[in-house]
Formats: structure tokens, C-alpha cells, sequence
């Protein structure tokens, strides 16, 4: 039976991911700040699927949790067969009002930790010549978002980080997947302090999870939720920087 590692697990996304996997005869070991949360998942998956779920509280917004949560994962000798990075959050607003502590800790989440458990677990991978990474990108890694900034670039900065790995690590029996919802029902609105009719007729964290694991079954390198953010996409290349800028600062407001 397969392990699959899932980072912000407590919630939204990363919980829902976490069901899709379980039913799919996953081994789970979930990772969040909120142990209680965890606790609450586990006891769910134990209950409907017979399955023991390791949970870790872990922060991964912090320097050096990345490292800490491989070295627990590896001193318990559990082997994780498919990393989900799904952990992550995003600012709203204009990028010189946005909180520098927080900022920093977005990016730490974002990218760096996210980087880091990637070479961990795919050097761990490369031995056996086998394994997933799934990184949870954004639509909005195609294009800049003024008033979210730093958000849309740190999605940037996954979309291709995953499209090079995805080349690079495929001799090693290691597939990599970005996938890139819109917006989604989940608590990201609430952390980005975004107004919550942006996401009134959005689809659910259910149904992104089942999207994920069915592109990830599916070797997808880079695979877009939702028709319309499948054509924005496409279209960001050919339009002129500037209109693509604007339509995405109105479609902010």
C-alpha cells in the first residue's frame, strides 16, 4: 500500500485531499499547524476506511520546518510515496500595505519549504525509481495579480519549478504534477482576508481534491481546473502584458 504525504491537512484543500487519498487505499501521513484538526481527520479515515493516519503537527511557515518534518517522518521509517504540497496561503491587498512578517512567512510556505521537502523526499524517491510530487499551484501562476503580488508570484514560482523538475526527475521514475485551480471554496479567503462573494460559485475543495488525484493518476504535468481557466491560461501568452495586467487588477476588485 502506497503513503501519501499531504502538507496542510487540517482544512479545506489539504482535507478533502486527504479523504480522496484514503478512499483510493492511501496510507496518510498529514501535516498541519492545527494537531486538533488532524486529530479530528484521523479519526474520520479510521472510521470510514480502516486506515491509520500518522498526523504531525508541524508549521511549515517557519525556517528549518521543512527539515524538521522529514527527519520525524524518517525516524518513524515511514515511506512517503506521494508528496502533496498543498500547504500554502496568499496576501490581499496592495504589496506596500501588506504585513512584512507575514509576507515572508507566505513565501517561506509557499516556495522555500516547499522546495526543500521536495529534494528530501525525491532523493528518497530517486532510490527506489519511483514516486509523485504534487504541487497545488494557482490559475493565478499564468500572469501578475496586482493586489495579490507576491501571492501570484510565489505560484509562479511553482508552476515552473514543477515543469523543470517534472523534465529533470523523470529518468528517476518520478512524476511531477502542478495543479492550478481558480478560486476555490476553502479558507483561503479568510487568510487573504478576500472578500468571500469572489468565491460564492466557486468549485469546492472536493472537488479540486478529486480533480488532483485524477490528473495525478493521469501523469499531468500541469493540469488547469475549470474550462475558463483553461482558456485564460492558454490566452495570457498572446494577449499584451498590460491588458492581461488590468483584467486581472478588475477581476480583484
Amino acid at each position: 500500500m502506497k503513503t501519501a504525504l499531504i502538507t496542510g491537512a487540517s482544512s479545506g484543500i489539504g482535507k478533502e485531499l486527504a479523504f480522496v487519498y484514503a478512499e483510493n487505499g492511501y496510507q496518510l501521513i498529514l501535516t498541519a499547524r492545527r494537531l486538533s484538526n488532524l486529530e479530528e481527520i484521523k479519526k474520520e479515515i479510521k472510521e470510514k476506511h480502516d486506515l491509520t493516519a500518522v498526523v504531525i503537527k508541524m508549521d511549515l511557515s517557519q525556517k528549518g520546518s521543512a527539515d524538521e518534518l522529514y527527519q520525524k517522518i524518517i525516524a518513524e521509517k515511514l515511506q512517503v510515496d506521494v508528496l502533496i504540497n498543498n500547504a500554502g496561503f496568499g496576501q490581499f491587498g496592495n504589496f506596500i500595505d501588506q504585513d512584512a512578517e507575514q509576507e515572508e512567512q507566505m513565501l517561506m510556505l509557499n516556495i522555500i519549504s516547499l522546495v526543500k521537502l521536495s529534494k528530501l523526499f525525491a532523493l528518497e524517491m530517486q532510490k527506489r525509481k519511483a514516486g509523485d510530487i504534487v504541487h497545488i499551484a494557482s490559475n493565478a501562476a499564468f500572469q501578475p495579480v496586482p493586489s495579490m503580488a507576491a501571492y501570484a508570484a510565489s505560484k509562479a514560482f511553482v508552476l515552473h519549478f514543477a515543469e523543470a523538475t517534472a523534465i529533470e526527475l523523470k529518468k528517476d521514475g518520478i512524476r511531477v504534477s502542478a495543479i492550478c485551480p481558480g478560486a476555490t471554496k476553502s479558507e483561503f479567503d479568510k487568510v487573504a482576508k478576500m472578500n468571500p462573494d469572489f468565491f460564492a460559485n466557486a468549485p469546492s475543495s472536493r472537488e479540486l481534491a478529486e480533480f488532483t488525484f485524477k490528473k495525478m493518476s493521469a501523469r499531468k504535468t500541469v493540469a488547469v481546473q475549470g474550462f475558463v481557466n483553461r482558456i485564460s491560461a492558454w490566452a495570457v501568452p498572446f494577449a499584451p502584458r498590460k491588458w492581461v495586467m488590468n483584467i486581472a487588477k478588475s477581476m480583484m476588485r
